[in-house]
């Protein structure tokens, strides 16, 4: 039976009169990988936050792995890893340092913690650069860093907002690689939240947000065949651009996919 990792019912979040966040509701399976798309300003980041546990919804609920925030205290957020756009890693200390200290408000020591990092540091392409100051990198190596303390809990889902900001394109194509990796070989369930369609092309749903709203929720193919549009670039502009320039087949197509 696959297992809903994260659900989301009707979560709002307002700051003053500004809505971030209008009645979300969707879940991700484990295993799943869901690109969230989404202009700046969109609430994609403030979405990730609650998820997070950093803030509350003033509105809904959010369920990780079947228990509530409320009912589950920070013991929910066990198996839950997390990329935030903004680096957060310690830039002066090494990359072991990093994964270390991590690791240990996990409950890892000894050599326990070791072989998690080591695996890790294998896995990412790091194994040579652990004595090395974080901020000595390059920005992919960085966020390789980044995405293995993310990994070192060995959580069932990763979420991460806007992860290849300030990366080039070789380095945010290797990324992307990366992380299909987690979903496919090692049944991470993931959130991706991007403004980049091409970062997300390969993922089994893509959910549209805009204005802190849902405007689709569907996987590539069936949001192409909804649209009529010919790439997600179209679809992405059918669901956050100027309805105007929609055909009227197009724009039909649309109405039907918000209708469900």
């Amino acid at each position: 039976m696959t297992e809903t990792v994260l659900a989301l019912h009707g979560v709002s979040k307002s700051y003053g009169q500004n809505m971030a966040l209008d009645r979300v509701s969707f879940s991700i399976a484990s295993g799943e990988f869901v690109g969230l798309l989404g202009p700046n300003g969109a609430g994609k980041s403030t979405l990730f936050q609650i998820v997070a546990g950093l803030f509350a919804a003033d509105v809904g609920d959010v369920q990780l792995f079947g228990l509530s925030h409320r009912e589950g205290g920070s013991a929910v957020l066990a198996g839950l890893g997390v990329v935030f756009q903004a680096r957060s890693i310690d830039l002066d200390m090494t990359v072991l340092a990093n994964l270390r200290f991590h690791g240990r408000l996990f409950g890892l020591s000894g050599a326990a913690l070791l072989d998690r990092i080591t695996a890790l540091a294998t896995q990412f392409g790091l194994a040579e650069f652990l004595t090395r100051p974080v901020r000595s990198l390059s920005g992919g190596q960085q966020r390789r860093v980044e995405i293995a303390r993310a990994m070192i809990n060995r959580p069932d889902l990763l979420i991460m907002d806007e992860p290849s900001a300030g990366l080039d394109t070789t380095s945010r194509g290797d990324f992307v690689s990366l992380i299909q990796d987690l979903a496919g070989k090692e049944n991470v369930a993931i959130l991706w939240a991007t403004h980049l369609v091409d970062e997300v092309v390969d993922a089994d749903r893509l959910i549209i947000l805009d204005n802190g709203h849902i405007r689709a929720d569907d996987s590539p193919a069936a949001l192409l065949a909804a649209t009529g549009a010919t790439d997600l670039d179209g679809v992405y502009r059918a669901f956050t651009g100027d309805a105007a320039r929609l055909t009227g087949e197009q724009r039909e197509a649309k109405d039907e996919v918000l209708s469900r």
